[in-house]
């Protein structure tokens, strides 16, 4: 009686002939999944790669810190390297605390309501707005109202306007993934709603913050129409290795512009320059993302939950 009871009981967990097929498909779309995903990649692997073979001939520090020579035929990409660093860097402290601002105010403040209904409908719109409408904007509202001029201050606030619905959108969905028990623990001890927001939400929801952070500065690095009618210029030579050789209300050089004036309208230029642009381009936001992602993986191992 006890042999039939034991066989009995193998028999239960022996896997069953519809379980082995479930097992077979189930590894078969896994394998499936990850071809796609390798597919994904490859393009971008295969870009890069290829854009490093055709750059190997001029990449060097001499060509980052060097100035474009022979009317852009020939030397380095100091100038445009440069005006892409303080347009990025201008537009982020411009873009940054609105966005993330708003989005508090958004999440934790504002109740469903017409005008908050209003300000996420003018979010999403303004996501979906082409970088040359944006442009016009800038050139409208920076340049000739606000009287700016065509500077590195009305490119940058073009690309901070631009920007803004990533900032915001990432910033409420980190936001929303803060657990509301955090709040609601907070608000019994006789903690105000702000005490809450700058203790407990905003420290953990940074990392998520971050990623919107992290998109704004890639899309500002390669955007050229925004900057081509608010600030940047063809060519503008300056003192090579200086740091501060922009002023804010000048006009400067960028690699995106740079890069589609050497490819487009100077003729005979060095068959490596414009790869090589390219490649300290791409490279200088993965250089920003990288950074961004280690700092984002260092403040989720502080989580608490």
């Amino acid at each position: 009686m006890n042999s039939k009871t034991e066989i009995a009981a193998q028999d239960m967990f022996t896997e069953t002939a519809v379980g082995k097929q479930n097992r077979y498909i189930e590894n078969i779309v896994k394998i499936f999944f990850f071809i796609m995903t390798c597919l994904m990649i490859l393009p971008l692997l295969l870009i890069i790669g290829y854009l490093i073979y055709k750059a190997l001939p001029v990449l060097s520090f001499d060509f980052l810190l060097s100035n474009p020579q022979d009317n852009m035929r020939a030397g380095g990409i100091w100038a445009p390297f440069l005006g892409t660093i303080y347009v990025v860097v201008v537009s982020l402290l411009a873009a940054a605390p609105i966005g993330v601002f708003a989005a508090v105010y958004l999440n934790e403040y504002a109740r469903d309501s017409w005008f908050t209904r209003i300000v996420n409908l003018a979010v999403v719109n303004l996501a979906g707005v082409p970088s040359i409408v944006h442009a016009l904007f800038g050139l409208g509202a920076f340049v000739l109202f606000a009287g700016f001029g065509e500077s590195i201050l009305a490119a940058s606030l073009t690309l901070a306007v631009m920007t803004l619905p990533v900032i915001i959108a990432s910033t409420t969905e980190a936001l929303k993934a803060v657990p509301m028990s955090f709040r609601e623990a907070c608000w019994n001890l006789g903690a105000t709603r702000w005490q809450t927001i700058r203790r407990i939400v905003l420290p953990n929801s940074i990392s998520g913050i971050l990623t919107g952070v992290i998109l704004q500065v890639s899309r500002a690095a390669g955007e050229t129409a925004p900057i081509m009618f608010t600030g940047a210029v063809f060519y503008k030579p300056i003192a090579e290795g200086d740091i501060f050789a922009y002023n804010i209300f000048d006009q400067c050089m960028a690699l995106s512009l740079h890069l589609y004036t050497i490819s487009t309208q100077v003729p005979d230029v060095a068959e490596g320059i414009p790869y090589g642009t390219a490649i300290v381009l791409v490279g200088s936001v993965l250089l920003v993302n990288a950074a961004a992602i280690v700092l984002r993986v260092y403040l989720r191992t502080r989580k608490k939950w």
